[in-house]
């Protein structure tokens, strides 16, 4: 049954809801760029997100064309595939990215703080690879939340399997483990202060997709959106802006 329709009328005109994280996050993420931008997704995966039926969503995700360059970066070769890139480059040494000094205007990093080993370095690539005044937007889960909590709990050889369940739109090859080494809003705010950004750090929740395996936990889920406080929100939304 779709609950979202129940709880959240506004999705029966145009199929997404008024709390969609995706076309918030993604909003902004293009109130930063123009025809001159050079974007870096990192993480960039074979673009998934190029099959979601909501027209809306995903042209908003989609940077190729509207800026001058996006370039992919992963540590899985199946980036190759990913039609939304104009180029691709394969991460050989987790803690290197093929990229020079201060050469891209925005770096993007949706859905991949939480599969970072070292965060440390992480930062520091964004830091070093990103032009002075340009962006970092991070879109991460909050360990705090139920979703993180949880997710902790089932060992990574299962997660494919649970998600699966939960998520029946979602293919195994999209699924990898989760370290959940720097997924608190305190955390986030400490990095992106260390590696020499100003910042804005928040919590978010959107509909409770995850829920939907039942009326009574998607109720629930929906009760938790609407009034769980940000530092538990099941969503880290971060902008930062290099000094």
């Amino acid at each position: 049954m779709e609950y979202k329709n129940i709880y959240y009328p506004e999705s029966r005109f145009g199929t997404f809801t008024d709390v969609d994280s995706t076309i918030a996050f993604y909003l902004r993420v293009n109130g930063l760029v123009d025809s001159e931008s050079v974007i870096l997704d990192v993480g960039c995966g074979r673009g998934a997100f190029a099959e979601d039926p909501t027209p809306i969503r995903r042209d908003l995700r989609i940077l190729k064309g509207k800026v001058k360059k996006v370039i992919g970066i992963d540590i899985d070769e199946s980036g190759e595939k990913n039609p939304c890139l104009d180029e691709f480059n394969l991460i050989s040494e987790h803690n290197l990215w093929p990229l020079q000094d201060s050469s891209v205007d925005l770096c993007l990093c949706d859905n991949v703080l939480e599969h970072v080993e070292d965060p440390e370095a992480f930062f520091s690539e964004c830091q070093r690879v990103i032009k002075r005044g340009g962006y970092l937007c991070i879109r991460t889960t909050n360990l705090l939340s139920y979703v993180g909590i949880l997710s902790k709990l089932v060992p990574n050889k299962l997660s494919a399997r649970v998600l699966s369940r939960v998520q029946d739109k979602r293919r195994e090859e999209d699924i990898f483990p989760t370290l959940y080494r720097c997924n608190t809003l305190r955390r986030v705010r400490s990095m992106l202060e260390e590696h020499g950004f100003y910042h804005c750090v928040y919590g978010y929740e959107a509909e409770p997709s995850y829920l939907s395996f039942s009326r009574l936990s998607y109720f629930l889920g929906v009760m938790h959106q609407r009034f769980a406080p940000r530092g538990i929100r099941v969503t880290i939304f971060a902008f930062g802006r290099k000094n």
